[in-house]
């Protein structure tokens, strides 16, 4: 089966394709490496293409499968530039045009982000209140992924992601998740830095783990399904501060700063129920086990 992986040189999308090609799928990346890294693909067999997604019909005109990770996937990135969200939205329409011209199915990634101002635990039933440009961006990929099915019979699985650590994620820099992070800085005996008193909460999820459910969604047949991808499991950043330094075996304490972030998340935490229901997926990897995981790599 030949696929395309937006986005397959990035953080989650070069694991995902590590996988595809291990499973013996034909791989065409595309990816404008603005936070990829070409040695995330290193001695991996794809193709590879820096161009816009609205090349894709010329460049792959005979794809089975897409799967969409490369977009801006972070807060920041939009508010520093609103102009990202139009472009967002453009090339997910050059991604689902594509798919209802061959006849071949979407799955994109979206993102835990659009649950803010909603209680906890969260489910993919629950009110979207779009919060930044972010979440509008990926609510508005979300409805026009629907509005495709409808008029076009274009199928799709969006993944709401929660908190994604793991490897290959280097190349995001300030963009890396806080497990990430804080790794990095306390292996080389440095303090990680926490915005406010450290007792916020976060559903870390590892990539392989998330790498499991866009598989899964692959091989299921749904019309258009959104999912949460979390572990139902929530830590505080203080509790992975704890569990670096008991697995390093260390004792380094974290710097605490004031929260200069409006409309900051404190807590995540998805609701499990309909991607383990439906999707047959379930979270396998502990938080511990990928933090020893990332620590040996």
């Amino acid at each position: 089966m030949k696929v395309i992986v937006t986005g397959g040189c990035g953080f989650i999308g070069s694991n995902l394709v590590e996988r595809l090609i291990k499973d013996g799928y034909e791989v065409i990346v595309f990816d404008n490496l603005s936070t990829g890294n070409l040695k995330n693909i290193e001695g991996l067999d794809v193709k590879f293409f820096n161009e816009p997604y609205q090349n894709i019909a010329v460049l792959v005109p005979d794809a089975d499968l897409i799967f969409h990770l490369g977009m801006p996937s972070s807060s920041p990135m939009y508010k520093r530039n609103p102009e990202l969200v139009g472009k967002t939205i453009n090339d997910a329409i050059a991604i689902f045009e594509y798919a209802r011209e061959r006849k071949c199915k979407v799955i994109y990634a979206s993102t835990s982000s659009l649950y803010n101002g909603n209680k906890l635990p969260y489910r993919e039933d629950m009110p979207i209140y779009v919060t930044d440009y972010y979440t509008e961006c990926r609510y508005a990929i979300e409805r026009l992924a629907k509005l495709y099915s409808v008029l076009y019979g274009v199928r799709s699985v969006g993944l709401r992601l929660f908190s994604v650590y793991g490897p290959k994620e280097q190349y995001k820099g300030d963009y890396a998740n806080i497990v990430s992070q804080f790794l990095w800085l306390m292996k080389r005996d440095q303090p990680p830095i926490i915005f406010g008193d450290g007792t916020q909460t976060r559903d870390f999820i590892h990539v392989a783990d998330v790498v499991e459910a866009f598989m899964l969604s692959a091989e299921k047949d749904f019309e258009c399904e959104i999912f949460n991808v979390g572990t139902g499991i929530a830590y505080s950043f203080n509790d992975v501060v704890d569990l670096i330094n008991r697995i390093l075996g260390k004792n380094i304490k974290p710097i605490y700063k004031p929260n200069p972030i409006k409309n900051y998340v404190y807590h995540t935490l998805a609701d499990t129920t309909k991607a383990e229901k439906m999707l047959g997926f379930k979270a396998k990897i502990t938080l511990e086990k990928g933090i020893k995981d990332l620590i040996q790599d």
